[in-house]
């Protein structure tokens, strides 16, 4: 068997209902109705899915968070990682749960007191890598509902935002010291992107054409770039009275990898969007991890390659795509590594990874 065959083998016999059912559905496209039906309701049963169910509002809204757990609002009880939630373990238009979420993000105003900001709206059009509908929309993507809500705009400016990396020199063209904040500040209705931009554009393909493609592989690649350590790391915020963060503001020095104790470990949620967004023939980087990843994959079809574990565990707002109920067993752990190196390759999508079966 080649090594998507080892791989699809693998998890079939030993991952839980939403490896299984994802893999065939994304991955072998061959799922029976009846069948998908069954894992869906198996997946129904489980803990953390009856506690999302839970704690939904009349208006459709999770728990009563927003972006993220709070003193009112366990990890999973909000709506944007109980939607996260809900989309990665595979459920979508079928489920009311997700569908009264959806519907809730379209009839709630976002200076409603469920989005957490007093009331206040943060425009991701005046706040560069910032604002509560950035983070919607991404949700949004994620369940693959932007058919029905429309968040044209917010595509737009993802890839607008990706765009003005190739446009400037560096992120202190984009933004200003002031004396009454320790951070550099963005000037007002500038871009510049942000872990929402990238989630929202890998969950979303109506943006993608070659032009497009190309265009953020550029843009990664500048802001991959080592050579200038004096601007690695170096981000801005977006408020001056108080250290109002960006969502995820990417600096130069981003990387697919993190580097620990003499370890280079692939962080496989980055990998699987660049690939969602189509740069694996853009970027010989995400190549070569990609590679490494099916390079990796033993005989029995695991994915062996050295991965940021701490980054995949769970599922949560900055990270976390675990589709195993828990790692106590490691061949769970092994089955959520193994079928993101599966999905990257699936992503890919190039005729140079046919000898792995892609």
């Amino acid at each position: 068997m080649n090594t998507k065959d080892r791989m699809t083998a693998f998890l079939l016999a030993n991952a839980g209902p939403s490896i299984r059912l994802r893999v065939r559905r994304e991955v072998l496209r061959d799922i029976p109705p009846a069948e998908e039906a069954a894992l869906l309701r198996e997946i129904a049963g489980e803990p953390v899915y009856t506690l999302v169910a839970a704690c939904q509002k009349e208006n459709g809204w999770l728990g009563n968070g927003f972006h993220g757990p709070n003193k009112n609002a366990g990890p999973y009880e909000n709506q944007e990682v109980g939607v996260k939630y809900l989309a990665e373990k595979g459920f979508g238009k079928e489920n009311p749960v997700l569908c009264r979420a959806m519907e809730a993000f379209a009839s709630v105003p976002l200076s409603d007191l469920c989005y957490r900001t007093h009331g206040k709206i943060y425009d991701e059009f005046k706040f560069a890598a910032n604002g509560q509908n950035l983070i919607r929309c991404a949700c949004i993507a994620r369940a693959g509902f932007d058919e029905r809500i429309d968040i044209t705009p917010q595509i737009q400016l993802s890839l607008d935002s990706f765009r003005r990396v190739l446009e400037v020199d560096s992120i202190l063209d984009v933004s200003r010291t002031i004396k009454s904040c320790k951070y550099r500040l963005f000037h007002n209705f500038e871009k510049w992107p942000c872990r929402y931009h990238f989630d929202i554009l890998a969950h979303t393909a109506g943006w993608k054409t070659e032009e497009n493609c190309r265009m953020l592989a550029e843009a990664f690649t500048r802001l991959m770039r080592t050579d200038r350590p004096e601007y690695m790391g170096l981000g801005a915020i977006s408020w001056p009275g108080h250290a109002l963060g960006t969502l995820g503001c990417f600096t130069e020095g981003f990387s697919t990898r993190k580097k620990t104790d003499g370890a280079s470990l692939i962080q496989l949620e980055t990998v699987e969007w660049m690939c969602r967004c189509g740069l694996y023939p853009y970027l010989p980087a995400l190549r070569e991890d990609v590679r490494t990843l099916l390079d990796s994959v033993d005989a029995e079809g695991i994915c062996r390659a050295q991965v940021d574990e701490e980054w995949l565990q769970h599922i949560s707002t900055y990270g976390g795509q675990q589709l195993e109920t828990d790692w106590k067993s490691p061949v769970r752990k092994l089955c959520d590594i193994t079928f993101r190196a599966l999905l990257c390759g699936t992503c890919a999508d190039s005729p140079d990874l046919s000898a792995y079966g892609f």
